[in-house]
Formats: structure tokens, sequence, C-alpha cells
């Protein structure tokens, strides 16, 4: 984890309980769990947004497509029976 060994880890745990005290280290616990929640929402909430929008855009694409095709068609087909004529 991070390139800390277990031994570190524990030095670094007794160091922040000494500064810290038992009775605020159950605070600073709960205020970091909700930091981390928050994040994470706004992330996911980021996350749906950009991949709500993204099927929009496909489904314009596609419509633009077929107009596309439909102009070419008929375009075909007026020269085909200018052909004819």
């Amino acid at each position: 984890m991070f390139g800390i060994g277990t031994t570190e880890l524990i030095i670094i745990m007794f160091i922040i309980l000494l500064i810290f005290g038992a009775k605020k280290l159950p605070e600073l616990a709960q205020g970091l769990g909700k930091g981390i929640r928050e994040f994470k929402k706004a992330s996911n909430d980021i996350q749906e947004e950009l991949s709500v929008n993204k099927p929009d855009e496909q489904i314009k694409s596609t419509e633009n497509e077929k107009k596309d095709e439909k102009k070419d068609e008929m375009k075909s087909e007026e020269t085909e029976k200018k052909n004819i004529k």
C-alpha cells in the first residue's frame, strides 16, 4: 500500500493517535468518510450526465445520416429519370 510497510504504518497511526487523541479519531474518520462519500457521489453524477448525453449525440448523428441517405436516394432517382428521358 503506497510502498509503506506494516511497521511504518503502525508508527504513523501511533503518532496520529498521540496528536489528536482517542476521542478525536472517530470524529476525524467520520468526517473523512463523509468527504469521500460526497466525492464519489459527485463523480458518479458527472459520469451519469456524460453517459446520458452521449446517446443523444449518437441519435442525432444517425438521424442526420438517414436524412443524407434519403437525399442521395432522391438525387439518384432524379438522375435515373433524366437518363431514361
